[in-house]
């Protein structure tokens, strides 16, 4: 029995996909599988479905939810016990083993792809970038997400597959492949416009193929954005990649071979990070950083 949770929820067994009923067992399973191989509390799950507007026979509709997901996996799932649900006080354990869950394999490829990076296996890292990337089918538990789900535990992920993201265009711009990754730049800049390092990557990209105009276009969405979303201005390394285009700087171009990378994350909740743009071609320059969520 597989789980993917990289797009909406699905379980798939030997026989097919797995049906698991309605949103309450859903959205049971996806934060159990969030959390696969952990005790959680049975609060943690009241909590998750209801917040503090908790009906008064919560705890019960919890364990009617975990029964009927324990028949769903007693069902379909191997005998050997890869995948198994448990009582485990104060809460509940979902057991899965290793390679039964998406979201696994995607961090997997992401750490392997990191470190080789980090190596000097820029094409065997970013490669593997682009595999663990192709993982996700939409937004993560999309199909409860849609129903207003936002737990922390989902927005980790979220935050994971942008900061890979960002990885991988990186180091496409770094190979001067500014065309290929400038579409999936300016889709996802457009969902998510407060992030500094991502803004500074589509405004090179748009800069590299001749939009001087798109990029500070880009910048100004994301300097408005930063306003009204957390009363902030950019970062000052973000203001000076915009003096930059302002100005033409020849540190820009491909054949200057900047490169991009990333030392400290961001503060939670807000996505400012530092910019700075390094040429090689003799002459000091910047170098992008960004600071993470944790």
């Amino acid at each position: 029995m597989r789980f993917n949770l990289l797009g909406p929820l699905e379980a798939v067994s030997e026989d097919g996909p797995v049906e698991f009923g309605g949103f309450n067992h859903r959205a049971i399973a996806g934060f159990l599988l969030l959390r696969a191989n952990e005790v959680v509390p049975t609060s943690k799950l009241i909590q998750a479905l209801w917040g503090y507007d908790t009906p008064a026979t919560s705890r019960k509709m919890v364990h009617n939810g975990v029964s009927a997901l324990r028949r769903i996996i007693d069902r379909h799932a191997r005998p050997d016990g890869s995948v198994r649900l448990t009582t485990a006080p104060p809460g509940y354990r979902l057991t899965v083993a290793d390679g039964h869950l998406d979201l696994w394999h995607f961090r997997r490829q992401v750490e392997l792809g990191r470190a080789e990076i980090a190596e000097g296996q820029r094409e065997s890292g970013t490669n593997k970038l682009r595999s663990a990337l192709a993982l996700w089918r939409g937004p993560a538990l999309a199909d409860l997400a849609e129903n207003g789900i936002a737990w922390p535990e989902l927005k980790a992920v979220t935050g994971l597959r942008m900061s890979v993201f960002e990885d991988y265009a990186q180091e496409l711009l770094r190979r001067g492949q500014h065309q290929e990754i400038l579409g999936e730049l300016e889709e996802m800049a457009a969902a998510e416009p407060t992030e500094e390092r991502l803004c500074g990557l589509l405004m090179v990209a748009l800069y590299r193929v001749g939009r001087q105009h798109d990029a500070l276009a880009a910048y100004r969405r994301t300097r408005a954005a930063l306003l009204d979303d957390f009363g902030l201005d950019p970062g000052r390394e973000l203001r000076a990649l915009e003096l930059a285009v302002l100005n033409q700087d020849p540190a820009l171009n491909p054949e200057s071979r900047p490169y991009w990378q990333h030392t400290a994350r961001r503060p939670v909740g807000v996505g400012r990070c530092e910019h700075r743009l390094r040429g090689v071609a003799g002459r000091g320059g910047t170098m992008l950083h960004s600071r993470r969520r944790p």
